[in-house]
């Protein structure tokens, strides 16, 4: 069993008011506006990664869901099965990035399982996928293919739209989908954990037209946004982005932003309700009470280092396995789990309320991946997205799974 817990003290000596980090959350630090005067922060971080086990029938038969909901296995032996975009006819698509493969994945007889896969595209390191107007659009780090959809849910041969992304580094999994606007929007993660970035398209969310030019930045200060997504009514556009390590086991959280346009959210510098992240510190005479004037703050935060990945806008109605009014135009976020964090945070599925439009709660819908006690795990949520029916499906990239949620 891996149980690996290693104490990480930082001590960061820099030169720049004095702010005063909370010590219940694990960061005491002397963080002053401008280099006159020395930066000190001590953070206590963690290291704790889950032992994998088998998803066997008994673990997910325990798999918790709201009542009047049934969890089950729609397709298995998947490999590292990531991202899904799923067709009106119900065809389901999902990348293994590792692999370098886009998968048909089919439940041709409604029993609610898969019964035909087949790998339909080859592309190294492919991740995003999107829908749009009978063509599939798949990322990878620095390049956007496209491809027409056929009527078995065959692809014709991909079409190259952009080679000249930016480099990956520590967050390579680019995601795309297409606004209420037509256009492509694609989310660039930094480098880094936290850095000044060279390039000023990490770290972003891009916009570009459906045939990948006229790109530019849409958004930026955005550490690793890969979920995602238009709220149904309003049309603003949501995003999760995932917090800074080793700020301790309890910051950063992870935060969902309204996403506008020529906005800055903050990363490297502003993080949470606007603390001051202790390094890097702004360059040349800039203060972070500059930074923080210029910063949009998140409008919900979750549990630090839960590593959120999709998230879907839920508006299916009217079909069999339809959630019902109920959940009309909330949304669903996987959160695939914590590694820097004394206990684990994340590895499940979450839904999130809204109100009048705006985000005001999360609550549990899919959990009972940790076991053991929370030493170990059967499945980190990744993909998701809906089938024909209503019902809600989504990955999960350890043990190669796909599972389905739908009405009882």
């Amino acid at each position: 069993m891996r149980n690996l817990r290693v104490p990480i003290l930082l001590s960061i000596v820099g030169l720049a008011s004095v702010f005063e980090a909370c010590q219940s959350d694990h960061i005491v630090a002397k963080v002053p506006e401008t280099n006159a005067e020395p930066t000190s922060a001590s953070v206590q971080g963690n290291v704790f990664e889950p032992a994998l086990v088998p998803a066997t029938d008994e673990r997910i038969a325990q798999l918790k869901v709201p009542a009047g909901f049934a969890v089950t296995k729609f397709a298995d032996q998947l490999g590292k099965p990531r991202m899904l975009a799923v067709n009106s006819s119900g065809d389901v698509y999902v990348t293994d990035r590792t692999a370098g493969t886009v998968t048909l994945v089919k439940d041709t007889n409604g029993d609610g399982k898969a019964d035909f896969k087949r790998i339909v595209a080859t592309i190294k390191a492919v991740h995003g996928l999107t829908i749009h107007q009978g063509k599939l659009y798949m990322v990878a780090i620095k390049e956007l293919y496209v491809a027409n959809i056929e009527g078995d849910g065959s692809l014709t041969q991909q079409q190259l739209l952009i080679s000249d992304l930016p480099d990956a580094g520590q967050h390579p999994n680019r995601t795309i989908a297409f606004g209420p606007d037509g256009l492509l929007y694609i989310t660039v993660g930094s480098t880094c954990n936290a850095c000044a970035e060279p390039n000023a398209e990490h770290a972003t969310m891009l916009r570009a037209d459906p045939d990948g030019k006229n790109r530019k930045i849409f958004a930026k200060g955005l550490r690793n946004t890969i979920g995602f997504g238009w709220h149904p009514q309003t049309k603003a556009l949501y995003g999760l982005d995932h917090g800074i390590d080793w700020l301790g086991d309890e910051q950063q959280k992870e935060e969902l932003n309204l996403i506008k346009e020529g906005a800055f959210y903050g990363w490297p510098y502003i993080y949470g309700d606007g603390n001051y992240n202790p390094h890097p510190r702004p360059m040349g005479d800039t203060t972070y009470a500059q930074i923080l004037a210029k910063t949009t703050l998140p409008v919900l935060q979750y549990d630090p280092h839960a590593a959120p990945m999709a998230m879907l806008f839920y508006t299916s109605a009217g079909a069999a396995s339809s959630f019902g009014n109920e959940y009309q135009n909330d949304a669903f976020a996987t959160m695939r789990g914590s590694w820097n964090r004394s206990q684990p945070s994340g590895y499940k599925v979450i839904r999130i309320h809204f109100e009048n439009g705006n985000p005001v709660s999360t609550e549990d819908f899919v959990t009972g991946f940790l076991v053991n006690n929370n030493q170990a795990q059967f499945g980190r949520p990744v993909g998701i997205a809906t089938l024909p029916d209503g019902s809600l499906i989504f990955t999960e990239d350890n043990n190669g799974v796909i599972y389905r949620v739908s009405r009882k």
